[in-house]
């Protein structure tokens, strides 16, 4: 059993990004390239992570990147992953996108990487907008949410992406959390040793989108998996396996009530959407719960 201590020391996202304070999705990368390590390469698409690496021709990033478009992050993961495997090299390429190039733009190149068995790791860090040009509503917005696009909250629910995922029957897809970054960890080695198309997605808490203080990342991401508002959970071969932290939500959630006065994204969401939130949560609860006790 890995501990945090156990870890490693190597850091391949340096201390210099130009990333908000209290960003969630710079401390998650910070995490997955200690699980991959230097034989890594990053394919990142319009982000917020192809602005925080820094301005040309320097970079606080220590291992290659790839920009590339919005839309064709997995597209060029296919060709980048297939070279290297023709000359015999186990290279990790990993396209790390926000959700606005996950959920919406590249949701197509996504679907077509997973089709053709591309041996690569996609991760989606989640921070339900298009926080990099402004914090726009994106398909990942929650309903009720106030964005720039959706100044009165968003009527819509959000886009169940990892039920689409799973419809494509990977080897292995995941949830995680910044706020527990063990687990994210153990997550990003496991899935770089299944050969074949894997994704995780990651919830990433954004203080200035989110409107909350940039010292409460961290807690805003344990409320969001004590309420089941997000719930951590790894299936392996078709097999799911709800993960440590959440287990406890699983059994006893706390009211979502906590963690909706925490944001003042929902401060203009009235009782009558907060009640549908709870009863959406309970709901994907409950089928977490069949799916993991096999009953469905």
């Amino acid at each position: 059993m890995i501990t945090i201590s156990e870890i490693p020391k190597e850091e391949y996202l340096k201390p210099c990004t130009a990333a908000c304070a209290g960003c969630s999705s710079s401390l998650c990368l910070r995490y997955v390239l200690k699980a991959a390590g230097p034989d890594t390469v990053l394919v990142i698409p319009a982000c917020c992570t192809s602005v925080i690496q820094g301005m040309y021709p320097n970079t606080s990033f220590n291992v290659p990147v790839y920009n590339i478009a919005f839309a064709a992050a997995a597209a060029c993961a296919s060709g980048m992953s297939r070279a290297f495997r023709s000359e015999g090299k186990k290279t990790n390429v990993i396209v790390y996108a926000g959700d606005g190039g996950t959920v919406d733009i590249g949701i197509q190149a996504l679907s077509g990487a997973f089709e053709r068995g591309t041996d690569f790791l996609y991760i989606c860090y989640d921070n339900e907008a298009y926080g990099n040009t402004g914090m726009q509503r994106s398909g990942s917005t929650p309903l009720g949410a106030l964005t720039t696009t959706t100044p009165a909250g968003k009527t819509e629910y959000k886009k169940d992406l990892d039920r689409i995922v799973a419809a494509h029957n990977p080897p292995y897809m995941a949830t995680a959390s910044s706020a527990y970054p063990l687990d994210l960890y153990k997550k990003v080695k496991k899935a770089l040793s299944i050969e074949g198309p894997k994704f995780i997605h990651i919830m990433a808490p954004c203080p200035p989108g989110w409107r909350y203080d940039s010292d409460r990342t961290i807690e805003i991401g344990k409320l969001a998996v004590k309420t089941g508002m997000w719930v951590l959970w790894e299936r392996e071969h078709g097999n799911l396996t709800v993960s440590g932290p959440s287990k406890g939500a699983m059994a006893r959630p706390q009211p979502i009530d906590e963690y909706i006065k925490a944001q003042g994204r929902f401060k203009a969401a009235t009782p009558e959407i907060i009640n549908e939130l709870q009863q959406t949560v309970t709901k994907n609860l409950e089928r977490i719960r069949k799916e993991a006790e096999g009953i469905c």
